[in-house]
């Protein structure tokens, strides 16, 4: 059972001339008004433009967090992009989280620089760094500066969303961070996720929401199109890459 977000309502007045009524997020939400969470770690799979991180960002904002990312005490924003979704759903809470995050890949040099120039305020003592390792983000690989925001700055009873972690992290770190999830989930934590990663999905016990052209609908990790591609792959690289090239 989800620790925080036990599930999402969709109110269906967007503008009529949204570019959101086009993605297939926004037309199962209209016809279905709910997504329900069932579990303390939730991914969103699917191929790209149904919406995943669409619905990751509007549950984000409309929680609270920063659009670019950030614990609910950042506000700065570089381009505002989100979009209005945000505005239009409403969030059912079960329990109070005393921490929080949402960690975007792409978005994490603006977090990072944020917390630099704040550390350069004399109002900030001690620094805001040492709560994430000690060390500026800045003077990280993109995956180390990743997980040393998990690893630091997650204290645990806390609702953490994730967009795509694995633009910054290898597999190895994929396996670690999965580490960590666990150890938060333990510490009353929940988690949403959109990933394309088909490692960080086998998540034990997670519940996994795939986004298609269909709308959205719970699979097995291994029912995923993410998996089972993968799986082909791996087990004869040559045989499908002789299929994909001779198509040239």
């Amino acid at each position: 059972m989800a620790k925080y977000i036990s599930k999402i309502c969709f109110d269906d007045n967007l503008r009529q001339d949204s570019y959101l009524n086009n993605l297939p997020v926004i037309k199962y939400l209209s016809k279905e008004k709910v997504l329900c969470f069932d579990s303390n770690v939730t991914f969103f799979v699917g191929e790209n433009g149904t919406g995943k991180s669409t619905l990751l960002e509007a549950i984000a904002v409309a929680y609270g967090f920063n659009a670019e990312g950030g614990s609910k005490n950042f506000t700065f924003s570089t381009n505002a992009t989100h979009s209005e979704l945000c505005e239009h759903i409403e969030i059912a809470r079960r329990g109070y989280a005393k921490d929080g995050f949402f960690l975007r890949a792409e978005s994490l040099y603006n977090v990072a620089t944020n917390i630099d120039d704040m550390d350069e305020l004399p109002s900030f003592d001690p620094r805001i760094i040492e709560s994430y390792g000690g060390v500026s983000l800045h003077n990280q690989s993109h995956g180390e500066s990743f997980l040393s925001i998990v690893q630091n700055r997650f204290f645990g009873n806390g609702l953490y969303i994730l967009d795509e972690p694995e633009a910054a992290l290898s597999p190895m770190r994929l396996l670690t961070l999965m580490s960590e999830i666990d150890e938060l989930v333990k510490r009353d934590s929940q988690f949403i996720i959109a990933t394309h990663s088909p490692i960080l999905m086998a998540f034990p016990n997670a519940q996994v929401l795939e986004f298609s052209q269909d709308g959205i609908r719970r699979v097995d990790y291994k029912d995923t199109e993410h998996y089972k591609i993968s799986k082909s792959f791996f087990e004869n690289p040559e045989k499908m890459l002789h299929y994909l090239l001779e198509q040239k």
